[in-house]
């Protein structure tokens, strides 16, 4: 096979129908060492890929750029969540945002991210998992007053009313001290 342009590259990115035809350009994009998430975003927009499909190409993706990584698992989780609206997807789009924040512990976007894609009427993903994920969050980033409002909410939701009144004190107590000097008396 020919070498691919990065433009050609782009071209079957963003409009082939045909499996075997992206995959290649895929393939080719990794040996040409191209990391532009950019180009990769088209990919994932593809909607003649499914999500076994798209895992797969993200998955290497991450794997061959790990420095790209956040990127790639945040992209994947948002197309998840809103195009492949199943309710596996609904875990998978949770499951993408969990590696984007192993990817980049500190950020805050892959835990309110997850938060927003709650649906309660369908209960998807489960609730449990995501209080379980946001609890992770609140002990990772550096200021977690977002994330203890999205927790309030989500076990408000749940019928928790006291872990719900626990975490809006948490949120309206405000952000804490640097633990490196003592409060103001």
């Amino acid at each position: 096979m020919a070498k691919l342009t990065q433009d050609e590259i782009r071209e079957r990115f963003e409009s082939s129908k045909e499996f075997n035809e992206i995959f290649d350009a895929f393939e080719q994009a990794i040996e040409q060492r191209i990391d532009d998430i950019e180009l990769y975003r088209l990919l994932f927009w593809n909607s003649a890929l499914k999500a076994e499909e798209l895992s797969l190409f993200g998955e290497k993706l991450a794997k061959e750029f790990s420095h790209i990584s956040y990127d790639v698992y945040m992209w994947l989780a948002s197309v998840f969540e809103v195009m492949h609206s199943v309710y596996d997807n609904y875990e998978l789009a949770l499951q993408y945002y969990k590696k984007a924040s192993t990817a980049k512990p500190e950020a805050m976007a892959p835990y309110l991210d997850a938060a927003d894609c709650y649906e309660h009427d369908l209960k998807i993903p489960p609730i449990h998992l995501l209080i379980d994920f946001l609890k992770q969050g609140a002990s990772s980033v550096p200021e977690p007053l977002p994330i203890f409002e999205k927790l309030a909410h989500l076990y408000e939701l749940s019928g928790n009313d006291e872990m719900s009144m626990f975490y809006k004190r948490k949120f309206d107590e405000g952000p804490s001290p640097p633990s490196d000097q003592s409060p103001e008396e």
